[in-house]
């Protein structure tokens, strides 16, 4: 059969065509799309006709469809339903496609074809997108090391293989330590206090692994689990907690401690390399916030607030453990017992229960009557599943987009339940990226990890879940809203501080009275929330910010100190823990019960997924959404006016505009850091 990848899929939208691919067409693709875009970059190296747009930069955007083609769909499976044949070829490919990159950004011949269009830009006759994508497209070959000699453009080819190779055996070491850490539990008296709809999650999970008279709690990415809110057993709850803080950090062929030391020393070791004095400083150059320093001046504003406020509720846990043990003394909590004492002191001052919630979060009643309902209202949009559609797994559903009565927007792929084969988390990957230029439009996949109820059950989200739903849309929507002529624009193909903007502020949703009564309905009796217990939320969202701000932040200045290392530093650190603890330590978020989200060992966002010296970005975007909440807020909130306005002055440009300008334009002035400060409760 001839491979599915080497031509344009036939389905609609350019959907790739899962149902035909198998494990054996994957290297067979990459190899031709590697050769392809080889043959195309060097008929542009070549060209001896003057460079212009058209004969450089087009011709780069038009190049390497093929590859595109297989990489889209190749790393959705290999993150969302990896096997031992994808397990083995991401490993093999990882320096190989380290190497095709650096021979795209590294040859001087395309380099001084780039360098020699920048010079005459003022003189070319080029659109506004014509002329960022130029801009953008020389800083990024100079960030790459385009400008440097022969024998530093050769060190740097080994570190980028090298490192490619070391974060890809992170991510696997990670997910394989995961899976094997997971909590088997024989005696269901520990399990009380979960639901029913918990407990046939636990015992499916079980089921899975072929464990008779078993439940089987499978870890998360953070640290903390969320059945620690409600499991009563303190024992099993530190028994959670302490599988989830030991992954990385046994020993073994899963240990993951000696790539964090290796992939730390070759970043540091490439960013002086490339002219940085540290990799921090690699990175935000190339974002918004332009260099470490503004990076500590938030994350420092925060921190000094954010662990007073966690010590406060400390007290108030400690006060109600206390109370219930009898004793006048401060009770004991461990960090393993936070979630649960927190959700007792929710419920004693806000009289709510999270847990009474999930009967009310149906997943397919939150997905249509929420999620998509807020994005019909605002966007105009439609949504219909497309059973005739295959996805990248069996249970992955696709739907259909469409606007205006039917005129074709993309595709949306939503693939919702946690499985062994699944790295952890929530992301947004696009299958197809959106360009005019290409003729191609948007199809983006959600890969969600909710436990898989047992069947016949409902699957019921917690709070958490139902808030990453709204996020991960979030994502979504830039990917299938922006309007770009180029590829390179796509979606959510924006400065890495700024991509979390639009799903943060597509949070807001969640809890938008019209949109919460219209999807928060009991699965059983079909009754809406009760006014009062949503009054209650509301009132209760504020709260626990202390410890959410801390363990977040404690993460985000631990991936800062890694990456802020010289050479010199990171060879000398040899223990992780200690390191990690030290970092901590120096700004005050050392507090033994709010561990960071990720630890080191195990916080794949920095050593595997991209957000390396980027975690910041979160809290560095929610600046931004906390602001763009505000002008909704004061501007009709949930209505098409606003939503067209923020579609086209934010979701709609992806990536093609310089994104403060982006949102100047949308608000008519900078963000302010105010608003954050007030929803966090630092002010």
């Amino acid at each position: 059969m001839t491979n599915p990848f080497l031509e344009p899929s036939s389905l609609p939208y350019a959907l790739p065509p899962f149902a035909e691919i198998t494990d054996g067409d994957w290297l067979p693709a990459f190899e031709a799309g590697l050769q392809q875009q080889r043959a195309e970059l060097e008929a542009i190296a070549t060209d001896p006709a003057e460079p212009t747009f058209a004969n450089v930069l087009e011709a780069l955007e038009r190049s390497g469809r093929i590859l595109a083609r297989v990489e889209h769909a190749f790393f959705d499976k290999a993150s969302s339903d990896s096997n031992d044949v994808t397990d083995a070829l991401e490993l093999e490919l990882a320096p190989r496609l380290a190497e095709h990159a650096d021979a795209i950004r590294l040859d001087p011949r395309l380099w001084r074809r780039l360098d020699a269009l920048h010079a005459r830009r003022d003189q070319l006759d080029l659109t506004a997108e014509q002329r960022y994508l130029l801009e953008r497209t020389v800083a990024d070959f100079v960030r790459a090391g385009a400008a440097l000699g022969d024998d530093d453009k050769e060190a740097l080819r080994q570190l980028n293989q090298e490192l490619s190779t070391l974060t890809t055996r992170f991510e696997k070491a990670l997910l394989a330590d995961t899976n094997d850490l997971a909590v088997v539990v024989r005696d269901p008296a520990e399990l009380r206090g979960l639901t029913e709809g918990q407990l046939g999650a636990a015992a499916e999970a079980a089921r899975e692994r072929g464990l008779e008279d078993a439940w089987v709690v499978s870890l998360v990415l953070p640290t903390g689990h969320p059945l620690l809110a409600s499991l009563d057993d303190p024992a099993l709850r530190e028994r959670v907690m302490a599988a989830s803080r030991s992954r990385g950090r046994r020993g073994g062929e899963h240990d993951t401690r000696a790539l964090v030391l290796e992939i730390a020393r070759l970043r540091a070791r490439r960013a002086v390399l490339l002219g940085f004095p540290d990799h921090a400083s690699w990175v935000t150059a190339g974002e918004t916030a332009g260099s470490p320093a503004a990076v500590a001046d938030l994350l420092g504003r925060l921190a000094a607030p954010a662990a007073r406020n966690a010590a406060a509720e400390l007290v108030d846990l400690r006060r109600l453990a206390a109370s219930e043990a009898g004793s006048d003394g401060g009770g004991e909590v461990r960090a393993s017992d936070w979630a649960w004492w927190a959700e007792k002191v929710r419920a004693e001052r806000f009289d709510v229960d999270t847990a009474v919630m999930r009967d009310y979060f149906e997943a397919d009643r939150v997905l249509h009557d929420g999620v998509f309902h807020a994005a019909s209202r605002l966007y105009g949009l439609e949504f219909a599943e497309r059973r005739d559609l295959v996805g990248p797994h069996p249970e992955a559903r696709v739907f259909e987009v469409t606007e205006n009565g039917g005129a074709p927007v993309g595709l949306y792929v939503l693939d919702l339940y946690t499985r062994d084969s699944k790295r952890g988390g929530a992301w947004m990957n696009p299958l197809v990226s959106q360009s005019d230029l290409l003729g191609l439009p948007p199809v983006v996949v959600n890969n969600l990890n909710v436990s898989k109820p047992a069947a016949g059950s409902p699957t019921l989200l917690t709070l958490d879940e139902v808030t990453t739903l709204f996020h991960e849309f979030g994502h979504a929507l830039h990917g299938l809203l922006a309007r770009v002529t180029y590829p390179s624009f796509s979606g959510t193909n924006v400065f890495r501080d700024f991509v979390e903007f639009p799903s943060q502020v597509n949070e807001m949703w969640m809890l938008w009275p019209e949109v919460l009564e219209n999807y928060a309905v009991h699965h059983v009796t079909g009754e809406r929330m009760p006014r009062e217990l949503v009054e209650k939320l509301v009132a209760s969202r504020t709260y626990g910010e202390g410890f959410a701000t801390s363990e977040y932040l404690a993460s985000a200045l631990l991936d800062q100190a890694w990456h802020r290392l010289s050479p010199d530093q990171a060879d000398r650190v040899d223990d992780v823990e200690a390191f990690e603890q030290e970092a901590l330590a120096a700004v005050g978020l050392d507090l033994a019960q709010v561990p960071p989200r990720y630890s080191s060992t195990y916080f794949a966002h920095t050593f595997a997924g991209g957000y390396d010296a980027g975690y910041y970005s979160y809290i560095w975007s929610e600046v931004l959404d906390a602001d763009a909440v505000e002008w909704f807020e004061e501007n009709g909130g949930l209505s098409r006016e606003a939503g067209d306005r923020f579609r086209a002055r934010l979701l709609g440009v992806g990536g093609s505009k310089d994104p403060l300008e982006a949102y100047r334009d949308f608000r008519g002035r900078d963000a302010r850091v105010e608003p954050l400060l007030e929803r966090r409760g630092l002010a």
